[in-house]
């Protein structure tokens, strides 16, 4: 995955004062920079002496012809003074990208009563015409470029602009129609596609089986590679044959090998009970590898499933796996308690154990080899899940932390929300089904955020409300 690129045009207005507007866009830049998120920058230095946006000395079709050359993934428009709101509407309307809007908080009046910047006022104007030209953007308080707001703000709106690149290039690798019986797994791929741009590639499991089989023939790198992960990373219970391995990690590299080939970026497959047939094993644990490598599996053919972790791993930009369970049952004890389950696909990294168990399925009558057992850490995280019907889309977002519970078998955590009997109405009353993608990250706020960029799908937060986001979002708590 290629760094995000972020436009940065700093503005000023002429009537104000040159030397602290440039002053500020220096210092913004250096803070942008302090934060440590991996991603580059593109400025408008060369463009004019300052480097700044302003009247008419550096033009809009400039700076647009440089993000789209840069082909940048979102903009930030800074105000270092009171700004030019018309050349900021035009760049970011023809770049139509996630766009910030901020700036740096003014100095009290001279001594003299001339003020330096008016940062403020040109942001309450810059707004208005942002509205005029039909340009979603995100807006963070304006406060000084050391408060925490600014840097909260605008690491989320980093974040979010990482969900909504992602979704607008989503391609997923449809390995197989759902299961038969499983009528919640139904999607409207027509629609996602007019909708949201979402692409489906499908393909058989004729078609998976016959690249494994393949690549356990060939026997090359990549297989002895995923074998010897399989060895290093679990304990491979004695009820495993050693062909069972192989038959893994081949299917792990064939997965992978048709996501780079079709350029998808997250995997739906129907896990049962056809592909035990056709191959002898589970694929659980080669959705786990797949899933810790940053390329997302769902089980059960789950389209929507497969979006919500793309957005949710983008959320976190890409610096953490994320984990596909199914919502399943009440804590015995804790009234808000539930129990996060699949059968084995949870990532490896995740697990509590140093090295968990490769077992054969535990349900099924064939009791194929294949899945990866045990509980993983617990800890804050979000949940969350893509979904609709009828035409309209919603996007769940709930926090949620990890519980002490009883043992189960499959892979596995226990929860705590705030109030369950609440999520559980929402849940099932819709239009969301059993099944959702879990984070160890809070990026409630930031997938919260990219819903304003994604025309069509609506926000809706549990816990925090969407209220308390938009509290936390201005530095109010």
């Amino acid at each position: 995955m290629k760094k995000l690129k972020l436009g940065y045009a700093p503005t000023r207005r002429f009537t104000f004062s040159e030397v602290d507007a440039f002053k500020y866009k220096v210092l913004i830049r250096e803070k942008m920079e302090s934060f440590g998120m991996d991603i580059d920058i593109v400025d408008l230095e060369g463009l004019n002496e300052e480097g700044l946006l302003y009247d008419d000395h550096i033009g809009a079709d400039q700076i647009v012809d440089r993000f789209r050359k840069e082909d940048v993934d979102a903009v930030f428009f800074p105000h270092c003074n009171f700004g030019t709101e018309d050349t900021v509407a035009r760049v970011a309307k023809a770049i139509g990208k996630p766009t910030l809007l901020w700036g740096p908080r003014d100095e009290a009046p001279l001594e003299d009563g001339m003020r330096l910047r008016d940062t403020q006022c040109g942001l309450f104007a810059t707004g208005k015409v942002l509205r005029r030209f039909n340009v979603p953007f995100t807006y963070v308080t304006n406060s000084r470029v050391d408060d925490l707001v600014f840097e909260r703000g605008f690491k989320n709106f980093v974040a979010a602009a990482n969900v909504v690149r992602q979704f607008r290039k989503l391609r997923i690798l449809q390995i197989g129609p759902r299961p038969t019986s499983f009528w919640t797994m139904m999607c409207n791929e027509g629609e996602l596609l007019e909708r949201f741009g979402i692409e489906l590639y499908p393909i058989t499991l004729i078609d998976i089986q016959n690249a494994a089989k393949k690549v356990e023939k060939a026997n090359g790198p990549a297989l002895k590679e995923a074998v010897s992960y399989i060895h290093n990373k679990l304990e491979v219970m004695a009820e495993v044959p050693p062909e069972a391995v192989t038959r893994v990690a081949a299917l792990k590299v064939a997965m992978k090998n048709y996501a780079e080939a079709s350029g998808s970026t997250a995997i739906a497959i129907q896990c049962w009970s056809a592909l035990q047939d056709a191959i002898g094993i589970m694929p659980c644990l080669a959705n786990a590898i797949l899933t810790d490598e940053q390329i997302p599996v769902t089980c059960e053919t789950d389209i929507h499933g497969a979006i919500t972790s793309v957005m949710v791993q983008a959320g976190a930009m890409n610096e953490a796996p994320t984990f596909f369970a199914d919502l399943t049952i009440r804590h015995p004890d804790n009234p808000n308690g539930e129990l996060l389950f699949h059968c084995g696909n949870f990532p490896v990294s995740l697990s509590v154990e140093d090295k968990p168990k490769m077992r054969r399925h535990f349900l099924f009558d064939d009791h194929a080899p294949g899945t990866h057992e045990g509980e993983i850490r617990g800890g804050d995280m979000t949940l969350a899940r893509f979904d609709g019907d009828h035409g309209e889309y919603s996007l769940f977002l709930g926090k949620a932390k990890g519980i002490q519970g009883p043992y189960t078998r499959g892979s596995y955590v226990w929860v705590e929300v705030n109030d369950w009997p609440l999520w559980e109405e929402k849940l099932v009353k819709g239009p969301y089904v059993h099944h959702s993608v879990g984070i160890h990250a809070n990026v409630i706020p930031a997938l919260y955020e990219a819903c304003s960029y994604i025309p069509g799908l609506t926000p809706d937060p549990v816990d925090p409300t969407e209220a308390q986001i938009k509290a936390w979002l201005r530095g109010s708590v």
